[in-house]
């Protein structure tokens, strides 16, 4: 296979394909989740806390109290690598085109310049990240391959990004198509290994924070 027939490929079925995956996966963990139903709550309820599950969203996005000076790496390259790598996916126009390409949707995206700088935060901060892991021994042993492949899955669609947008490293129409294959494969493994946060995150923050509220426990 050629690079020009790899990309028409990765563009074609690889990318209807990669969708439907994800798309299915992800209504499937949902459906797991949310029909475990929930236990009786015994608890006498608290008076009414309004806004509980949108404060804990809001306070779980902060570092806690003394953290971040604890472990500056762990938040700074966190917060530096999603902010990022948000930036690169949603605002760089080439993506706004593909998805108004396949949805007819789109929104302002920003200046090349500035995505191409949110690109490389994001890959410093992911590369941060890890070396933390790496080097502090007890991360370093509660971590599985799981996290790693995590890791890796979300760094080759920015740097493969990077390196197609700048033509280094490999010709361009070969770098390209490993850019949206990376992509894909990103696709595939979210719903079923520890990316699925990216769906979960504030539904399950916000739960908590409402049952919390309801039992009068801050949270």
């Amino acid at each position: 296979m050629t690079p020009l027939e790899l990309l028409a490929w990765v563009r074609g079925p690889g990318l209807a394909l990669a969708l439907a995956i994800c798309v299915f996966g992800v209504l499937l963990r949902l459906f797991e989740v949310f029909s475990l139903g929930r236990t009786t709550d015994l608890a006498v309820p608290r008076p009414a806390s309004p806004g509980s599950g949108w404060r804990t969203i809001l306070s779980r996005s902060v570092p806690p109290p003394g953290m971040l000076r604890q472990s500056p790496v762990t938040y700074i390259g966190g917060y530096v690598f999603h902010i990022g790598f948000a930036i690169a996916l949603l605002f760089f126009v080439p993506h706004i085109e593909l998805v108004r390409g396949l949805t007819g949707l789109h929104w302002p995206g920003l200046p090349t310049p500035l995505v191409d700088a949110a690109a490389v935060a994001g890959i410093i901060g992911l590369i941060a990240v890890l070396a933390s892991r790496l080097t502090d021994p007890v991360k370093r042993f509660i971590s599985g391959v799981g996290d790693y492949a995590a890791w890796l899955l979300t760094f080759l669609p920015l740097l493969t990004g990077y390196l197609a947008f700048h033509h280094m490293l490999l010709d361009y129409t070969l770098m390209l198509a490993l850019h949206i294959l990376s992509v894909e494969l990103l696709l595939v493994a979210l719903p079923f290994t520890k990316l699925f946060h990216t769906v979960s995150v504030f539904v399950s923050r916000w739960y908590n924070g409402n049952i919390s509220g309801r039992k009068g426990v801050a949270s």
